[in-house]
C-alpha cells in the first residue's frame, strides 16, 4: 500500500508504507540485517486491505518465526532511503509471546537481541523516542 504526498517542489509522490515492530524479548529489542548490511526493525509493506496491526504481526511471525501480540501504535514518520527513495514508517510496539530465539527468514542476512540504548544506533528506523515510550511500559 502507498500513500500520495506533495513535496516541497508541488510534486505530487507516492509514498509506500512500511509498518515496522518494536518487539521485546527479556527487555531486548529484536533488529534484523538487510541485504544492504543495514539493521532495521521486523516489519514489511502494508497490503492493501490489510490492518496495519495484523500487517506487523504477519511479518514479524515471517521475519522471525516470533508470534506476537501487537500493542499501541508507537510513532509515525516519513524515511528516506535514498534520495528520490522515501517510505512512510508507522511503528508499533509488539509483545513477544515466545522464549525462544527469533529464526532468521529469507529476507534478512541475520538477527539480533540489542538493548534499548544500542538500538538506535544501529537501524535509523529504531528512534530513541520510540524505544523509549514502549520500554517504559
Amino acid at each position: 500500500m502507498a500513500v500520495r504526498a506533495r513535496g516541497a517542489d508541488g510534486a505530487v509522490r507516492v509514498l509506500p508504507v512500511s509498518v515496522k515492530g518494536v518487539a521485546l524479548q527479556d527487555g531486548k529489542v529484536l533488529l534484523l540485517q538487510n541485504e544492504r548490511r543495514e539493521w532495521e526493525l521486523p516489519g514489511g509493506k502494508l497490503e492493501l486491505g490489510e490492518d496495519p496491526a495484523d500487517c506487523v504481526a504477519r511479518e514479524i511471525g515471517e521475519e522471525s518465526g516470533w508470534d506476537v501480540v501487537t500493542g499501541p501504535l508507537l510513532d509515525c514518520w516519513q524515511y528516506r532511503i535514498r534520495p528520490g527513495a522515501d517510505v512512510l514508517i508507522v511503528t508499533y510496539g509488539c509483545h513477544v509471546r515466545s522464549a525462544a530465539p527469533p529464526v532468521v527468514g529469507s529476507e534478512h542476512k541475520r538477527a539480533g537481541l540489542f538493548s534499548p540504548a544500542q538500538a538506535p544506533a544501529l537501524a535509523a528506523a529504531a528512534k530513541a523516542q520510540v524505544l523509549a515510550v514502549f520500554t517504559a511500559t
